[in-house]
């Protein structure tokens, strides 16, 4: 393995740790073994704490490769509780408000998919990582300062409802689209079309461009994997920078 001309990493990100977590893990002990002090390393698109999946760590030279990957299309599992919403549109904050939910069907809430395939405009979530003035809308969030989110167009190639459970009002539905969209705010409003409320309970990227979930290892697997790999010394001089694309980014679908 070369570093420094550019390794893909594919990595199944864990429950309840950052995307930037698990890339400054596994970059401590790729540049431990290589015996520099940070190598340059960066991550294609990134996922909230609570959501697991695909997640592509690119190194060196490939580095510059990540804002093409980030526009393939990505695949998402995500579990949906209707009757109820929260703040972050997630687990990560309490339930604030309930809403009936008994009306609810499998035919109603697949009828209701259909509105989301296509061109859609879309308000992201108050707690993500994009720009309001100059601050991280979270950080507006956790201030308890209003803001407002303008809409924006994103694209759904498909929405398909795998499982419904009618007695919870619970549903798994799989999602592939575009660039930006975030998951979170496609559930909040595929509530708001059911006559409901709704937010996630869980949430998994299962595909981005090529790579499936199939074709990554486990984030704990990462240490003993790597200590069986040959690597490439890394140049005296290269470019020991870290980030890359959005790995700072807190939260995004």
């Amino acid at each position: 393995m070369n570093f420094h001309e550019g390794e893909y990493l594919y990595i199944n990100k864990p429950y309840g740790m950052s995307s930037f977590g698990a890339l400054a893990h596994i970059r401590y002990v790729v540049s431990k073994r290589l015996g520099i002090k940070r190598v340059k390393m960066g991550h294609a698109g990134t996922l909230d704490p609570l959501a697991t999946g695909v997640l592509i760590l690119c190194t060196g030279k490939k580095t510059k490769e990540i804002e093409a990957l980030q526009l393939h299309t990505k695949e998402y599992i995500a579990g949906v509780q209707f009757g109820c919403t929260t703040a972050s549109y997630d687990r990560e904050h309490t339930v604030d408000h309930t809403y009936p939910k008994r009306h609810i069907t499998r035919e109603l809430l697949e009828e209701a998919l259909k509105r989301f395939v296509g061109d859609i405009m879309q308000t992201p979530p108050v707690y993500s990582a994009i720009k309001i003035n100059g601050t991280r809308a979270y950080e507006h969030g956790r201030a308890g300062t209003e803001v407002v989110i303008s809409p924006k167009p994103v694209h759904i190639d498909e929405i398909e409802l795998l499982e419904f459970d009618d007695v919870r009002k619970w549903a798994r539905i799989r999602v592939v689209c575009g660039k930006g969209t975030y998951i979170r705010s496609l559930g909040r409003d595929i509530g708001e079309a059911v006559g409901s409320g709704a937010y996630l309970t869980s949430l998994c990227r299962t595909q981005l461009g090529n790579v499936r979930i199939e074709d990554c290892m486990d984030f704990e697997q990462f240490h003993e994997w790597f200590a069986q790999q040959e690597v490439e010394p890394y140049p005296a001089g290269g470019d020991n920078a870290g980030g890359g694309g959005a790995s700072r980014r807190r939260r995004r679908k």
